[in-house]
């Protein structure tokens, strides 16, 4: 038996004997949850290939919008949320599946970050419109009211099941290649 077959069936039984992957009741969430303060976003920057770009919220108010309707687990409620799409922002910078750009986009992950330094990763995949089933939006209003103490700002993804990777205040958003 070759060395990487063994390597895989190890860590197959360590992982069937600490019961990884066997599905386990989530907790319920709390009605109310808190957030540390942060100070209101009001301009994004936006950084792909090294070049790195500010918008103001009239910037991404003049671009098409989308909007989602997603339940936010945190105050179990639905919210409708309308703003700019990730990947219509994203190819705006260079990040497109026109020519050879997908390779790019395969190689490639956003971080997206708040006021508060709260971040979280995305596969640039993920974010591709063409690419993949749920949207994620910079959304610029709630409901059709501004987004109030999330700042001008956030990063709001209609694939989770908690918003744990929607980033309030959102300040920036980086993309890196992965040669």
């Amino acid at each position: 038996m070759n060395r990487f077959r063994s390597l895989v069936l190890a860590v197959g039984a360590c992982a069937a004997i600490n019961g990884y992957g066997q599905q386990t009741p989530m907790e319920p969430m709390p009605e109310h949850h808190e957030h540390k303060p942060a100070t209101p976003s009001k301009s994004l920057v936006v950084t792909v290939s090294g070049k790195a770009a500010t918008l103001s919220l009239a910037d991404l108010q003049a671009m098409p919008q989308r909007t989602l309707t997603v339940h936010n687990g945190h105050s179990n409620v639905d919210e409708t949320y309308t703003g700019v799409g990730l990947s219509d922002l994203l190819e705006k910078y260079g990040m497109t599946l026109k020519g050879d750009g997908a390779q790019k986009i395969y190689h490639s992950y956003v971080r997206a970050e708040g006021t508060d330094n709260y971040w979280v990763l995305y596969s640039a995949a993920e974010l591709e419109f063409g690419l993949h089933i749920g949207d994620a939006v910079v959304a610029l209003s709630v409901d059709g009211k501004p987004l109030g103490a999330d700042g001008d700002f956030k990063m709001v993804s209609a694939d989770e099941k908690r918003p744990a990777r929607w980033v309030r205040n959102l300040k920036s958003l980086t993309v890196v290649t992965v040669p």
